[in-house]
């Protein structure tokens, strides 16, 4: 039996037509192409500068992961945001784990002992383990500001935190009242990652001591692959989307000990030497890894899903 030029036998023994097969083959090649990874890991951080909380599953709204950044410590006598990024005054936020709960934050410190957000004597507590006298709080003072020490003088001494610090205000691509540095989603990819782990001495990098939200599995992507996305939207799962707006400058936080990970200069001597790109128009060139996103749609996402060009 003469077959017809414009049919082709389907794989479940039925005919379809020529130019239907060329747009499924058409629409499935575009698919991938447009797919970056998949989401690795969702990380929140209940409390600013503390541990965070991998999850599985998360809600994404234009205020970030649910929960992230809920709460911060600010100092009682300056008034400032407490935050890991000064390490000589703040280093010891690291050795607390914070985990959100139904109605309040559970904090862990390192020897085990639990503190809740909704303790009567919470601020004393914390004041004692960190050192200075601090105030729990899931309201930013007006005009948040924070300390930040210039990572190049963290290179130049890695034996001693920097005394200086330069003053900075938070959230500028955040919504308000929120406590992010800069915007609320924080993306990392495991190509930036494996890179650095290639670069280092001991080739070893770990995705925790750049406090990502999202790290992107990307199995096809080499080096830092988030270089090139600023200015870009991404979907995550069915409705998550997301523009990139900024590279992720790298302060002393990558550096210092995390829970049981030891400090670790390369974490960010790395980056100096071998990624320092611009993150913003206004700045000059930094260390960088992983890029800031603001969400155009929220949605929930779970490790897994898809990551792709919007």
């Amino acid at each position: 039996m003469r077959r017809r030029a414009d049919t082709v036998p389907a794989s479940a023994g039925k005919t379809l037509p020529l130019a239907v097969r060329t747009s499924i083959l058409c629409t499935v090649t575009t698919e991938e192409s447009d797919k970056l990874g998949t989401v690795g890991r969702l990380i929140r951080y209940p409390v600013k500068s503390m541990l965070g909380e991998d999850l599985s599953t998360v809600d994404v709204t234009e205020r970030g992961l649910a929960h992230d950044r809920r709460f911060a410590l600010t100092d009682r006598d300056t008034g400032k945001v407490a935050s890991a990024k000064h390490p000589r005054l703040w280093r010891r936020l690291l050795t607390l784990t914070a985990r959100a709960e139904v109605g309040a934050v559970r904090i862990t410190a390192s020897e085990g002992k639990v503190l809740w957000s909704t303790d009567p004597g919470v601020d004393d507590a914390l004041s004692e383990i960190v050192g200075r006298r601090v105030s729990l709080t899931d309201t930013p003072p007006y005009d948040a500001t924070l300390d930040r020490a210039d990572p190049e003088d963290v290179l130049r001494d890695a034996s001693t935190p920097p005394v200086s610090a330069r003053e900075g205000r938070l959230g500028g691509g955040s919504p308000g009242g929120t406590f992010f540095d800069y915007a609320p989603v924080h993306l990392l990819t495991t190509s930036t990652v494996t890179r650095i782990a290639a670069l280092a001495p001991t080739s070893t990098a770990e995705a925790e001591r750049y406090r990502p939200n999202i790290v992107i599995r990307t199995p096809l992507a080499s080096g830092f692959a988030e270089n090139d996305w600023t200015g870009r939207a991404l979907r995550i799962g069915a409705d998550l989307t997301l523009r990139v707006i900024a590279r992720t400058p790298r302060c002393a936080v990558p550096t210092l000990a995390h829970g049981a990970l030891p400090p670790d200069i390369a974490a960010l001597r790395v980056l100096a030497d071998h990624n320092r790109v611009i993150p913003l128009e206004s700045m000059g060139p930094q260390p960088c890894a992983g890029v800031y996103a603001q969400v155009l749609r929220p949605g929930p996402i779970q490790l897994g899903d898809p990551v792709r060009w919007a």
